[in-house]
């Protein structure tokens, strides 16, 4: 009796341009094309676990012969399916028998030992293996980052930078520049070894100064004892600052005295 499968509902397919409206008459499938092979095992030890709980076996007492002739059948199966067997599978069936031969013909020493058991090994192993396979349930069963969780993640906002430029001259800053640099001048005379100035440590010194007082004249920053070279350096730590929008310099009034004020410090 032969199966008509209606597709007048489907959306027909369309070969070389043509739509499809009726199977092919001379499509062939193989009649075992829709034959499921639904267990999988990881190795020897698995599928033998697995079978001794299918038939509510007592893994200390297991019933060697009935077991192997399940095993037996199950790499038929696979056979069947033309599916490559593993080399452990077969190492495992030949330990089946070996157990199976020796339970039936023991050997003389086996015979005086009364506590002998072929399957003590064997056993072991299963049960070792069903430990760790339990262990690994518990872990999977655990919630797992991309199954169950998932990490949320977000682009950093864009934090435009605002460059605080300072409302003032150019030539009320060189005035004042100038007579700092004067100021210096008069102790260009005392040659001292010190050590060499650091503008990262100068841009520290007037930070620390500007937590206790917020707001500094210009002129205050600078130490006229270290002469030029200091007033140079203290000048680029301001400047560096300015730039990093840590510090303002402002003049509140015209002509007035050049002023740093303190931005966020305590932020």
């Amino acid at each position: 009796m032969e199966t008509q499968i209606d597709i007048s509902h489907q959306i027909p397919a369309i070969i070389e341009g043509t739509p499809l409206d009726a199977l092919p008459t001379d499509l062939y499938i193989p009649p075992e094309a829709l034959r499921v092979f639904l267990e999988s095992f990881e190795g020897p030890l698995d599928l033998l676990l697995y079978l001794i709980q299918k038939q509510n076996f007592d893994i200390l007492n297991v019933p060697i012969a009935e077991i192997t002739e399940q095993y037996y059948q199950y790499i038929k199966l696979m056979s069947e399916f033309h599916l490559d067997l593993a080399a452990e599978y077969l190492v495992m069936a030949a330990t089946l028998t070996e157990i199976k031969s020796r339970m039936l013909l023991p050997s003389v020493e086996e015979i005086n030992d009364s506590n002998f058991d072929p399957r003590a090994k064997l056993i072991q192993q299963l049960q070792e293996y069903a430990r760790y396979k339990k262990v690994a349930e518990e872990l999977f069963l655990l919630p797992q980052v991309e199954r169950d969780t998932f990490l949320a993640t977000a682009a950093a906002p864009e934090m435009p930078e605002e460059v605080l430029v300072p409302d003032i001259s150019w030539e009320e800053f060189l005035s004042a520049m100038q007579d700092v640099m004067a100021r210096a001048t008069l102790f260009s005379s005392h040659h001292v070894m010190r050590e060499p100035l650091s503008v990262r440590e100068r841009m520290t010194m007037i930070l620390d100064r500007l937590k206790v007082e917020n707001c500094l004249d210009f002129t205050h920053l600078f130490t006229y004892e270290e002469g030029r070279p200091g007033a140079v350096v203290t000048l680029l730590a301001i400047l560096e600052l300015v730039r990093e929008s840590i510090i303002q310099i402002v003049q509140l009034q015209q002509f007035g005295n050049i002023q740093v004020i303190g931005i966020n410090l305590f932020a």
